[in-house]
């Protein structure tokens, strides 16, 4: 009995220590941004950059808008979540509710090897072979573009979503299903009547997940969107990304200078933008999983 007590007193310090630990790396990673920032927002203003549309980092007179890879950032995630989103889900569907045990077990394994295939391959075939079909279909002078990298990005997303989804759905209780095909419902009704939206909490994490997977990737985007700093229009136009600016720009500034403060901005304002989606997420699965205990 003592030695029960002794290892649950052990282990809930270790769970509390955990989560601190988590907490003061989080709070650290934001000190270091706006630490080796705060030149930038001194000097030219967090404001002026959030609200600037020209990013002229080494012209005579530089200008740092954050706002054209603000919008990049968003046009190419955009297009990843409406190519993995309904595909994940729909594939998840397919394989929890529907799949023989075979099949199931070989579409598992292709996801996970798909998960495994380092981003610079996903974009050396988005170089091969989406940029010429996306510049013929749309009769557009160049295929680097929005469009290009995003559908590329909803494909590596595509494992994340499905893998998580399938799991929260495969976790709902069996009893659920019984219960509904008991009373009448064929196995379609039972499952978007039932399963999920009982395993929807999930689904969203899923979902939030691959968002965090498009909006951080890095290489597929440098390869594919064209890096045009400009303001984007529509999916059609190239873009540049912060993190493909950060990217092509950090290996090449002068440290400590103005342009390697803007840059670390750029990387204050990613994560400020990640940490609110997250933040926003567990509120949403919070209030479902009240939702849920009535």
């Amino acid at each position: 009995m003592a030695t029960r007590r002794a290892t649950e007193v052990v282990v809930r310090a270790l769970v509390f220590t955990c989560g601190w630990l988590a907490i003061v790396i989080l709070a650290a990673i934001a000190i270091f941004l706006l630490t080796n920032g705060l030149r930038s927002i001194d000097e030219v203003g967090l404001g002026t950059m959030l609200t600037g549309t020209s990013w002229y980092p080494t012209s005579d007179n530089a200008q740092f808008g954050f706002l054209p890879l603000i919008l990049g950032s968003v046009f190419v995630t955009g297009v990843a979540l409406f190519v993995s989103v309904p595909v994940g889900i729909g594939a998840a569907v397919y394989l929890s509710e529907f799949a023989g045990r075979g099949f199931k077990e070989v579409a598992k394994s292709v996801v996970e090897f798909m998960a495994a295939v380092p981003s610079v391959v996903y974009g050396l075939i988005g170089v091969a072979v989406l940029i010429p079909w996306v510049r013929t279909t749309f009769q557009l002078d160049s295929g680097m573009t929005a469009l290009t990298g995003g559908i590329v990005l909803g494909v590596m997303s595509i494992p994340t979503v499905l893998s998580i989804s399938e799991d929260a759905l495969h976790a709902v209780p069996e009893s659920l299903r019984q219960g509904s095909m008991a009373l009448g419902n064929t196995r379609w009704q039972t499952t978007y009547k039932v399963v999920v939206p009982a395993a929807s909490s999930g689904i969203f994490a899923a979902v939030m997940l691959g968002l965090g997977r498009a909006i951080g990737e890095t290489m597929a985007v440098l390869m594919l969107t064209g890096n045009a700093a400009v303001m984007p229009t529509s999916v059609f136009e190239s873009v540049r990304t912060m993190t493909g600016t950060i990217a092509a720009e950090m290996g090449e500034v002068v440290r400590k200078g103005l342009h390697y403060s803007a840059l670390f901005s750029v990387g204050l304002v990613l994560f400020a933008m990640t940490f609110v989606i997250n933040l926003a997420a567990d509120l949403v699965l919070e209030r479902q999983r009240k939702r849920w205990r009535r």
